[in-house]
């Protein structure tokens, strides 16, 4: 980049500096789904609360219209700037949202903040309550064993009158090729479901995404991680005092350390340094920009 700013160059952060290279703009994406914008090193996402979210999908759903829906946290965030794959994989999402404190912080003090988190393993009980109010159907993909049973039992009980579409925990490569994907297709295709949620862990479930929504159009498609685990309760999530302060991440470390150590230590946390620092610098010169306090530079008043 020609600014004398420590913002860094793709050589060196590997950082798209806009949207616009990819071909949608976030004016295009805001109309699209009626939702205000924002963008974090280049990846749009939608500045919205989970009750906005939850009306947009469920509205979409209504005129026969799904997409995708990917809730993104930090590692997100770092694979779509430093691999330029997952950049193109992650942008053919129709819509993403900040799953992680850090890109919460960072929207804030870039001064286009968003309303709150929006976890994937937090949004599936309000889904499926919807889901039941609105007699739409839920498939639920992937899973450990048989978690994506035991996470479809445990919601229909939770949420009397949800109709399950179906489930399957099937094996599949990180990135599944058209043979590997057939029988989930095939299985989909005869459920018609509304709503498809996957859980396999990224990237390999945003691969299996990219090759099953062009097969059920009028659905929504939405990666969950390991969520089902944690609607069953096989799996314990950090208690809300740790996900509210961002401290989330040590809770998962402790349990995880031997699969999530690098993960977090040697490749997130560098890189959640920097994108809060990056965020930071940003905010300042948009604040000096507007000639104003914060308010100049909110989401509001900020120029597209």
């Amino acid at each position: 980049m020609s600014s004398p700013e420590p913002s860094l160059s793709r050589s060196e952060s590997g950082a798209p500096e806009s949207n616009s290279g990819r071909g949608r703009p976030l004016s295009s994406d805001g109309e699209r789904w009626g939702l205000e914008m924002i963008e974090l090193l280049g990846m749009p996402l939608a500045a919205c609360s989970e009750a906005q979210l939850l009306d947009t999908l469920f509205d979409a759903l209504a005129r026969q219209r799904g997409g995708w829906l990917i809730t993104a946290n930090l590692d997100f965030l770092r694979r779509f700037c430093r691999d330029e794959r997952m950049q193109v994989l992650y942008s053919e999402a129709d819509l993403r949202v900040a799953d992680g404190m850090p890109l919460v912080w960072a929207a804030y003090l870039r001064g286009t903040p968003v309303p709150e988190r929006i976890a994937g393993s937090s949004l599936i009980r309000p889904l499926a309550k919807r889901a039941a109010a609105e007699s739409r159907r839920i498939y639920f993909l992937g899973g450990e064993g048989r978690t994506a049973e035991a996470a479809a039992r445990t919601l229909s009980e939770e949420y009397p009158g949800l109709v399950v579409a179906g489930f399957s925990s099937p094996w599949l490569p990180t990135e599944p090729d058209d043979a590997a994907v057939e029988p989930s297709r095939q299985a989909l295709t005869e459920a018609r479901p509304d709503i498809v949620l996957v859980a396999l862990g990224s990237p390999k479930q945003e691969w299996l995404i990219s090759k099953l929504r062009r097969s059920l159009p009028a659905c929504w498609f939405i990666g969950v991680g390991m969520s089902f685990s944690f609607t069953t309760g096989q799996r314990a999530r950090a208690p809300r005092w740790m996900q509210r302060t961002g401290l989330e991440w040590v809770h998962r470390l402790a349990s995880e350390p031997r699969r999530l150590g690098k993960r977090y230590l040697w490749h997130d946390a560098p890189f959640g340094i920097e994108l809060l620092g990056r965020s930071l610098l940003e905010g300042l010169k948009r604040r000096r920009a507007h000639g104003s306090g914060p308010a100049a530079a909110s989401r509001s008043g900020e120029p597209r």
